[in-house]
């Protein structure tokens, strides 16, 4: 056995080697050590970070959906702003103020039955908050009772979208602009831009048109027509509009930038039919007796409504017995127009008024002596009648060359476009909406 002297002596050395082997370890690990240590002397809280995604609001007449209820219903027959809100228990002294309110920004006397209206509350037992009145599509009327009292017109932002449309005469013109649910609108604007190159009162089978227009949304509805940017047509020879606008020029421009609108309209209503011409010899289907005809019917629905065929002066407005209500423009030195048999004439239509080309004048019916519903349109040059579709009225001026060559860019564009699309048969329509508007510049067209 050992002796107790050399057992406490290896004792010592263990414990020596043990603290040796801490005090290196201890060194070596000192920067960890000294960290632990301080980060135990003080020691940090947790914290856990919640970040809340905020979603956007949705908004109805700027009233937060989540925070309003909105009650919808329409206007009833002989309903005022006054009982509108007397049945919502608005006392009277609030209505007034609201009226007194709108007067520079709506008048409540122009409150029509069966126009939308809105009740906004903050829940569906709360208050009145406020009355949303919508006159059109365009723009509602905010009558607000809640905090102050006021009254507001909100325009609702349009987007403009431009939009392709063809087709094909089968029958009629306009039957197959309407089969094809082109608006009259649409319709009317392509007889403007076209009205002196294309003879529409002999449209054929088989004639085609290109019409590149701007459509006007509302929350994705369609809510309007804006302008016809070109249109084409093509009846044995083809012919284009195109709608330019620059310096002193705005209108309808052919391909040679001349003026489409030429002095005078080729007739005084819009889609009629030729039903009698002109002639020195015409049976009367009323008198029964062969007598001369200085004027050209046009046929068309009562009520459709006449046009001046270009700007002048009315110099006589009355009745005669076979004559119906009619009206005689002079429209310079050389020529006069007189449309016959009106049903009324229009209210700005006075003896010494002047009109301007394209203004209406009255609306067509069958007064004096006429079997139907149509206007009978005469024109003199130099007090001698003669046949307006056989007159040679003078071509418009050109451009300038100073605006051409912004013409042409604008021309190229838009023909560019119109060729893109493939000529139709049968009874096929195409009507196409991919190119957006550059709002820096309205003239100009550009691919998405």
């Amino acid at each position: 056995m050992l002796s107790k002297s050399k057992k406490e002596l290896i004792v010592d050395i263990s414990v020596g080697l043990i603290l040796g082997l801490v005090i290196i370890t201890a060194l070596f690990y000192r920067n960890e050590v000294l960290d632990f240590f301080r980060q135990n002397k003080n020691p940090k809280p947790t914290t856990e970070i919640i970040v809340e995604k905020k979603h956007k609001a949705i908004t109805k007449f700027g009233f937060d959906t989540s925070q309003y209820v909105f009650e919808e219903g329409r206007v009833k027959n002989n309903e005022i702003l006054g009982s509108i809100l007397y049945w919502q228990d608005i006392p009277y002294s609030i209505i007034d103020k609201l009226v007194q309110k709108s007067k520079d920004v709506f008048n409540v006397r122009q409150i029509r039955a069966n126009k939308k209206i809105t009740f906004v509350r903050k829940d569906t037992c709360g208050e009145l908050q406020s009355l949303i009145y919508e006159p059109n599509d365009l723009s509602y009327i905010v009558f607000n009772l809640a905090d102050s009292i006021y009254v507001k017109r909100v325009f609702r932002p349009i987007d403009t979208k431009i939009e392709f449309a063809t087709g094909e005469v089968h029958t009629s013109l306009w039957n197959s602009m309407k089969d094809n649910n082109l608006s009259i609108s649409l319709i009317d604007k392509m007889e403007d831009a076209l009205s002196s190159e294309v003879d529409f009162y002999h449209a054929q089978k088989g004639d085609q048109y290109k019409l590149l227009f701007e459509r006007k949304y509302i929350d994705d509805k369609p809510i309007a027509i804006g302008k016809l940017l070109g249109a084409y047509y093509y009846n044995n020879s083809p012919k284009y509009a195109f709608y330019f606008e620059a310096d002193d020029y705005k209108g309808y421009y052919n391909y040679k930038g001349q003026a489409t609108k030429k002095a005078f309209l080729r007739a005084p209503v819009r889609f009629s039919r030729i039903s009698s011409g002109f002639s020195t010899r015409r049976f009367h289907p009323i008198l029964h007796r062969v007598k001369a005809h200085y004027g050209t019917d046009y046929a068309a629905p009562y009520g459709t409504p006449i046009l001046a065929v270009a700007a002048g002066t009315i110099i006589r407005k009355g009745y005669g017995k076979g004559n119906g209500n009619f009206i005689t423009i002079r429209h310079d030195k050389t020529y006069t127009t007189t449309y016959l048999h009106m049903q009324r004439f229009a209210k700005s239509s006075k003896k010494g008024a002047h009109v301007t080309q394209g203004q209406v004048i009255g609306y067509v019916g069958s007064t004096g002596l006429a079997t139907g519903p149509h206007v009978c349109f005469r024109m003199k040059k130099n007090g001698r009648p003669i046949n307006h579709l056989r007159e040679n009225f003078p071509s418009p001026e050109p451009l300038p060359d100073s605006v051409l060559t912004k013409f042409y860019v604008v021309r190229d564009s838009i023909l560019t476009l119109m060729k893109s699309l493939d000529y139709l048969s049968d009874d096929t329509f195409h009507q196409e909406s991919f190119v957006l508007k550059d709002e820096n510049d309205s003239n100009r067209i550009v691919k998405p």
